[in-house]
């Protein structure tokens, strides 16, 4: 099948949730307390929370396998996720590739789980500190600075 990548509005960012919850459980609350996946559970269902989002969707044909979701007017990732059976096929540089082209800034964040500091540092971001947790949810900050327009070229 055909994978894409498309804006979700903020109608369709609930629909996303079930694949968020499912690598989120299957991949990273190994390693939270109960605390944490409690925590991570309530920010997911947590309208105000999810009305900052804008996000961006991969698609195998029409099934979602991925998901990308920024606040602060697209500078820092909220939501990265993708279905365990795409993992290492592309799909979260389909993803990743494809909002940056979008995005204004310069410089974009992300409180990276323990187990995805790597796929970030792929994506080119660095650490700027140790890890660290808050309400039990355990996360490595990270940054992405995006090249100066001469360096692109």
């Amino acid at each position: 099948m055909k994978r894409s990548v498309r804006q979700l509005t903020n109608k369709k960012i609930p629909s996303a949730l079930p694949l968020v919850w499912k690598v989120f459980d299957e991949y990273e609350a190994v390693n939270y307390p109960t605390s944490g996946t409690q925590a991570f559970w309530n920010a997911i269902h947590d309208e105000g929370f999810l009305s900052q989002l804008s996000a961006y969707g991969a698609f195998d044909g029409e099934k979602l396998i991925g998901i990308l979701a920024l606040k602060n007017e697209g500078s820092h990732i909220a939501l990265f996720f993708v279905d365990g059976a795409y993992h290492r096929q592309g799909v979260g540089r389909l993803l990743w590739d494809t909002f940056p082209a979008e995005s204004d800034k310069d410089e974009i964040t992300v409180n990276s789980s323990l187990y995805a500091v790597g796929i970030y540092e792929k994506l080119g971001f660095i650490k700027t500190a140790e890890a660290q947790t808050e309400s039990g949810i355990q996360f490595v900050p990270m940054v992405f600075k995006k090249p100066k327009t001469e360096e692109r070229k």
